[in-house]
């Protein structure tokens, strides 16, 4: 989706068709590379050059790249939102980590770019800032992302994201019952809403370079405490892609067989001190949506478990589940229950994924990863 000038319509889409991030494992140089890293100095070479988005003879990007030691720091963020104190541990970490068999993941990461992790082929959407808002998450749900870049024509450059999160806030703050229209969410662009909801508070972008490297972009996700981090060519100035925990978790998890096992993949949970044991969040199967949604926001959670009267969970809502309230065109009534809210996936739905505290980190890892 690459823009050097203003978008011609307020949505624009780069729609290829998608290949699969194990298609990697079969490109021979792009292997051969990562076994080589594993066991290798951090290499500073540039190989990889996405075919949608960059000539294939163009010259490596030339953009500083700063390192931050780190333990394994992309077990850290792919595991789940940054906890208090992590970045510290981020940041003190003993630097002889490096050249031990725990560091196997740093070197990985700090050996590879943000360019190799981006599919051959993907679906970037962008939005212009002047689009309506319920236009913009109507847009998010027929092309089956979870959020977009923001492009301001008067700066001609990215002014920030739209996710669901930016649709869970609307709805939070403007609804009031099932007879009263949300006028906010019909009829403000996004540039109206960014003005309410910052007020006067706008950061620039945080987003990345492609030729920075994947340690980097595990480091400003924690550090930052956001979820989605757009890759963004400082030359041209072009969306590339949005690089998240998971994809970059998914991405390590690939070649981890290839690489030294360190020996905390082999410890459990409780062991390592992994996971939330205190003041959990979660809501009933009669919770009205609107209260979940008040959760969200409140907390600053991405999921809430369901339980039953009994204490089981027996489902979990998450805020990407939200947007189906766009899908269906329903969120004018957010009194409904979580039940009645979760209907629509009732076909497919093959339950929580869950674990618990004596299985090993490994496990849990390929758990992750393979849950869709």
């Amino acid at each position: 989706s690459g823009l050097s000038s203003s978008p011609s319509t307020p949505t624009q889409v780069t729609k290829q068709h998608t290949f699969p991030l194990e298609s990697y494992k079969h490109e021979p140089e792009r292997l051969e590379n990562r076994i080589y890293a594993s066991s290798s100095p951090p290499d500073t070479g540039q190989r990889f050059c996405p075919s949608s988005f960059q000539s294939p003879t163009r010259p490596p990007l030339a953009s500083p790249t700063h390192y931050a030691p780190s333990k394994a720091a992309a077990l850290a963020a792919a595991l789940g939102p940054a906890e208090a104190g992590m970045l510290e541990k981020l940041e003190f970490e003993d630097e002889a980590v490096e050249d031990s068999e725990s560091g196997v993941y740093m070197r990985f990461m700090r050996s590879h770019k943000c360019y190799d992790i981006v599919p051959t082929s993907s679906k970037l959407v962008v939005f212009d800032t002047t689009l309506q808002v319920k236009k913009a998450f109507f847009a998010l749900v027929a092309n089956g992302v979870r959020a977009a870049p923001l492009w301001e024509s008067k700066k001609q450059s990215f002014v920030g994201m739209l996710t669901i999160t930016d649709f869970i806030n609307i709805l939070h703050r403007y609804y009031k019952s099932p007879m009263v229209q949300i006028y906010e969410l019909e009829e403000h662009k996004i540039e109206t809403w960014r003005e309410l909801y910052l007020q006067e508070t706008f950061k620039p972008l945080v987003n990345i370079s492609p030729d920075a490297s994947l340690f980097d972009a595990v480091y400003s996700l924690i550090k930052n405490k956001i979820h989605r981090l757009p890759v963004i060519d400082p030359i041209s100035g072009n969306a590339l892609y949005i690089l998240t925990h998971k994809r970059i978790l998914k991405f390590l998890q690939l070649f981890m067989s290839d690489m030294p096992k360190p020996a905390f993949m082999k410890q459990n949970l409780d062991e390592l001190g992994i996971g939330t044991y205190h003041n959990i969040a979660f809501i009933h199967p009669d919770t009205p949506i609107i209260k979940a949604l008040n959760i969200f926001v409140e907390r600053r959670i991405s999921a809430l478990p369901v339980v039953d009267e009994s204490g089981k969970v027996v489902d979990i809502y998450s805020k990407f589940d939200v947007i189906n309230l766009a899908a269906e065109k329903t969120y004018n009534n957010l009194d409904i229950t979580v039940t009645q809210a979760l209907q629509h996936r009732s076909q497919y739905f093959e339950g929580v994924v869950k674990c618990n505290k004596l299985e090993i980190l490994e496990t849990i890892v390929d758990r992750i990863v393979r849950a869709e």
